[in-house]
């Protein structure tokens, strides 16, 4: 846009014809125009990282295009490079590649990000005695190979089929599915399930892990159980089972799983597996129960396996 500015300016063509032909504003035209004149030079701060700190940024991220933000940014400043993690980022992007780690967040139409907010205003006046009688629970999806998340490149345009940023990888990699619960009194017991988890099973779970610990952290106190809105969740039957046996249950908005804390030691875990990169399926079960520093031991069933420390 300031090469065409510059030509037509030279050319004498009025700013009116040059901002239509930029596509940009005539108070635009008239600024870059007049900072020529005056011979003002670019303001703001001057950079911390020059070209040969750029081309060696570079080479690391040529060495492994499967690093994450926070790798190159660790190997870039070891390498005495004073610069913090949003310029690593920037200069990156500077370099022509792009983000491994796009944003993704759920397409919420207009009534639920009202509901989201006006659950979120109304527990926002809760106390921290209130918040201690929550029991949040959730299940994850674990591979035991191929990583947690797919692998994420950095490639510029036109590299899709380099041979540097191909990565192998298989249609339906192991997998196993966990049940996790937390609270202010400390984590639950881990339940590995052995099936899909339907409104029967999801009972069984709360039979067997969720009232022990339950019982293990609180005694006889009034408890609160969170659990998203998935159907086996919100079946008739386990809203009775639930009524049954004293259970309280949170409401809870739709498509909400960033309002859950539990989401934060998941990815605490899954972050611990890809450094360890487990193979088998009783490596994943020990690292897991790391993260999760598991002590407690409940029966087994024919759906659900629990793997105490």
């Amino acid at each position: 846009m300031r090469t065409i500015i510059d030509t037509l300016h030279k050319e004498g063509k009025t700013q009116t014809f040059i901002a239509k032909e930029a596509g940009c504003s005539q108070s635009a035209v008239s600024k870059h125009v007049n900072r020529k004149l005056s011979g003002r030079k670019k303001c703001g701060r001057k950079r911390f990282t020059a070209n040969p700190e750029k081309h060696s940024l570079e080479r690391l991220v040529k060495q492994n295009r499967f690093k994450n933000l926070g790798e190159l940014h660790k190997e870039w400043t070891e390498a005495g490079v004073k610069a913090s993690r949003a310029t690593t980022h920037r200069r990156v992007k500077e370099l022509g590649y792009s983000c491994p780690f796009p944003l993704v967040k759920p397409l919420l139409n207009h009534r639920q990000h009202q509901r989201r907010l006006t659950w979120a205003k109304e527990k926002k006046k809760w106390t921290v005695a209130q918040w201690s009688k929550l029991l949040f629970s959730d299940e994850s999806k674990f591979c035991i190979s191929f990583e947690n998340q797919g692998p994420r490149v950095w490639r510029k345009g036109g590299e899709a089929h380099s041979p540097s940023c191909l990565k192998s990888s298989v249609k339906f990699p192991q997998s196993v599915i966990i049940w996790g619960v937390m609270s202010s009194a400390g984590v639950g017991p881990l339940c590995f399930l052995k099936t899909k988890v339907t409104a029967p099973v999801y009972q069984e779970i709360f039979e067997h892990f969720m009232l022990p610990s339950a019982d293990q952290h609180f005694k006889d106190a009034d408890l609160i159980s969170q659990q998203d809105l998935a159907p086996a969740h919100t079946a008739k039957s386990t809203k009775s089972w639930l009524n049954d046996h004293g259970v309280g249950v949170l409401d809870w908005p739709a498509n909400s799983p960033d309002l859950n804390p539990i989401q934060n030691l998941w990815g605490t875990v899954k972050r611990k597996i890809r450094n360890k990169r487990p193979q088998k399926a009783d490596e994943l079960k020990a690292t897991v129960n790391l993260g999760f520093h598991t002590t407690s031991a409940v029966p087994q069933t024919d759906h659900l396996h629990a793997t105490p420390n």
